[in-house]
């Protein structure tokens, strides 16, 4: 994991992170205290694992699911992530602080989620696939809320509570993981306009679905507030890295820390026979 974290440039990753204590703002835990500062917000979701219980016991669901998460978990600390919470089989992740800048956390947090993508797509669905598990993706939703639009508390009671975020762009980030294809990701128009040559890597939502009432997450007519979400091309985005190659069948060769190794799925198949193909 170190020797990945270097190779995308990133060091220094923490994998003793408390959840709902990002470290910027730890101070303010049990507290009426509040402080404005931006943020980037995802929320990245497992698709089609509630179907799995069909066909599978729900060790080989647990571990399936687990394993994605824990996936989904270094993937994000590599690149900087901070993760916030965990809802269920998915994933509430910061990017973002107080020692990093706004363009650099939202660089971070894409290629988090267009390397998470690109494993689920590719190397991990082929694996399932070859053991019998089918019809399983993930989809992801970001967006970043200046500071003026974040406030950051503590929420809840004493130690049940959670340091977190109260911003429109929190919440618009998890409404938008709902709108991406499988194994897509969708942004609002606040990444769009931090990422450089942004027109190469987002169309509008509404180009894919052929609703224009999805080309906006949110309106606000009375203040002519209308705020766009965009499909996030990942693969061309990942392509334009140091660290990822085209092969001569135009498949990506990503250089992927061994965690993502999808052999370390080998255990599912041992829990869920006779899918185990030896």
């Amino acid at each position: 994991m170190k020797k990945y974290s270097e190779i995308v440039g990133l060091i220094g990753v923490n994998y003793n992170q408390e959840l709902g204590l990002h470290p910027d703002f730890g101070y303010l835990k049990a507290t009426d205290n509040t402080e404005e500062h931006y943020i980037i917000s995802c929320f990245v979701d497992i698709v089609g694992s509630t179907n799995m219980f069909k066909k599978f016991s729900k060790e080989a669901v647990f571990l399936i699911t687990n394993t994605l998460v824990k996936a989904n978990i270094h993937t994000a600390l590599i690149h900087g992530g901070y993760v916030q919470r965990i809802q269920g089989d998915g994933l509430f992740i910061y990017f973002g602080g107080k020692n990093i800048s706004k363009e650099t956390a939202v660089k971070n947090a894409l290629l988090s989620l267009s390397t998470y993508s690109y494993f689920v797509q590719n190397d991990l669905k082929d694996y399932l696939l070859s053991q019998g598990v089918e019809n399983i993706s993930i989809r992801s939703g970001i967006d970043l809320g200046e500071a003026e639009d974040v406030l950051w508390g503590s929420c809840g009671i004493e130690g049940i509570s959670e340091v977190t975020t109260c911003s429109l762009h929190t919440s618009l980030a998890s409404k938008m993981q709902a709108y991406a294809n499988k194994c897509g990701i969708v942004a609002g128009a606040n990444v769009k306009n931090q990422l450089v040559n942004s027109e190469e890597y987002f169309t509008v939502v509404s180009k894919r679905t052929g609703e224009e009432n999805d080309r906006y997450i949110f309106r606000n007519p009375e203040q002519s507030f209308y705020y766009t979400q965009y499909d996030f091309n990942w693969s061309k985005f990942l392509q334009q890295q140091s660290n990822v190659t085209i092969d001569q069948n135009g498949r990506l060769n990503f250089r992927l820390p061994a965690i993502l190794n999808p052999t370390n799925l080998r255990p599912i198949a041992e829990l869920s026979k006779p899918y185990l193909n030896r």
